[in-house]
């Protein structure tokens, strides 16, 4: 399947399932989430981590890949902006984040890998779960290109997962011990989506009165990023998330004292933010263009 008939079917995704509202009120997209109370301060404090890396203030924050800025952190990030600009494949998504931001917003249909704008004109940029979308041989020019859109003396932050996860055999083990525990107690783990459709079928894609059940992700991993990227940018690895949805659905449990276990675990990215970033679930990559990049 070739480059531009994957993004189609990324927007196709998004458009017909990714961003409807189900009947409990989120999105599908969601789904991927754990939106147990819990769980929420972790995760309310983990989407915070990226403001931290943002210019307070600017006229222009670029929203690469925004979808409908779903969550009430992602709004904060422009907060001391004048405008966000929203870019997305989805026409859907730019929708549904018009009606968060109304007129503080610019929605602009267009592809991350191929950005229309002129060099130097962002005072900060996200891009938030958009990257693994992009084919493989794209992500290099990808991150180049939203470098070269960025004014200097800014960063740039992007949230994505990795595909190889060295803290993945210690979650999988912690999972093994609970899930045996629930066998005890006859608890069940509060369900994930159906991991088969983290990818588009082929028989889903020829029929074009089907909606898509998946989309194309490629997630890649630290010692990937390091080998392509070292000597292009600068650029910085720290942790936006280490564990898993997985590991918070069958792990973190109130009734096992979930919310202190996820208070230790965020104290240990606080003070760790480089190992974790690199051997855990989600990186925040932090790229900043300097002054000099201009002369």
């Amino acid at each position: 399947m070739s480059a531009s008939d994957l993004k189609r079917q990324v927007g196709k995704f998004y458009d017909q399932v990714g961003w409807q509202i189900e009947a409990d009120g989120f999105y599908q997209n969601a789904r991927y989430e754990d939106l147990r109370p819990v769980s929420a301060e972790y995760i309310h404090k983990c989407h915070m981590r990226v403001k931290r890396h943002l210019a307070p203030t600017g006229k222009y924050l670029l929203d690469a890949g925004s979808g409908p800025v779903q969550y009430d952190e992602y709004l904060t990030y422009s907060e001391g902006y004048q405008y966000r600009v929203c870019m997305d494949l989805s026409f859907v998504a730019l929708q549904e984040a018009r009606k968060r931001l109304g007129e503080k917003g610019i929605y602009i249909i267009a592809d991350v890998a191929n950005l229309p704008f002129a060099t130097d004109t962002f005072d900060g940029i996200v891009s938030l779960h958009t990257i693994h979308h992009i084919p493989i041989d794209e992500k290099v020019d990808v991150y180049k290109g939203l470098h070269r859109c960025l004014k200097p003396g800014r960063t740039l932050v992007t949230v994505d997962g990795w595909s190889e996860v060295p803290l993945g055999s210690v979650m999988a083990f912690m999972m093994r011990v609970a899930n045996r525990m629930r066998r005890w107690t006859g608890k069940e783990a509060p369900p994930m989506p159906n991991e088969a459709s983290a990818v588009q079928t082929d028989a889903a894609e020829e029929n074009s009165s089907q909606a898509p059940v998946g989309t194309f992700v490629l997630k890649t991993s630290a010692n990937w990023f390091h080998r392509v990227m070292k000597g292009q940018l600068p650029y910085e690895i720290r942790v936006w998330r280490s564990v898993s949805v997985k590991f918070l659905r069958s792990v973190i449990q109130p009734e096992w004292a979930g919310r202190f276990w996820l208070k230790v675990i965020y104290q240990l990215e606080e003070w760790f933010p480089h190992f974790f970033g690199e051997k855990g679930q989600y990186p925040l990559i932090i790229i900043s263009k300097e002054e000099r990049d201009t002369r």
